[in-house]
């Protein structure tokens, strides 16, 4: 799966908005919110940024973790109504994480469009509307 990994973090890279931060999220690369942009860090450990996406090579799959997608109705419903233009399997999904089972059909031009649909500061507005407490 390391290719898959390889190119599913370049294409993040390139089509995510400069104002993420990459690093280390949870054991696995991820792209953040960083202090300079929202200084009060994530709710559960304001010790860390708020996280956005998380990739993750698992047992069974690849898991693409987007909480814009669990945030934001409107983008959810986008993307489940792209996911079959792009793959002929069926969606599996939870709340954030897609679950990619089949590498050789990963969606990279649906996720690199993804990447793009939200902004940190958009983030970070659906952040505080549905989480911060």
């Amino acid at each position: 799966k390391r290719d898959p990994m390889n190119k599913l973090r370049a294409i993040i890279n390139k089509n995510i908005p400069k104002e993420f931060t990459e690093m280390l999220n949870y054991g696995m690369p991820g792209w953040v919110v960083p202090f300079s942009v929202f200084p009060d860090g994530y709710h559960c450990n304001p010790k860390l940024p708020v996280p956005f996406i998380n990739i993750a090579s698992q047992k069974h799959f690849i898991g693409f973790y987007h909480m814009g997608i669990y945030a934001n109705p409107e983008l959810y419903k986008w993307f489940v109504n792209e996911f079959p233009k792009h793959c002929s399997g069926k969606l599996d999904m939870g709340k954030s994480c897609v679950r990619l089972k089949n590498i050789e059909e990963i969606p990279y031009k649906l996720l690199a469009e993804l990447c793009t649909k939200m902004t940190a500061n958009g983030w970070i507005d659906l952040y505080e509307k549905n989480y911060k407490r």
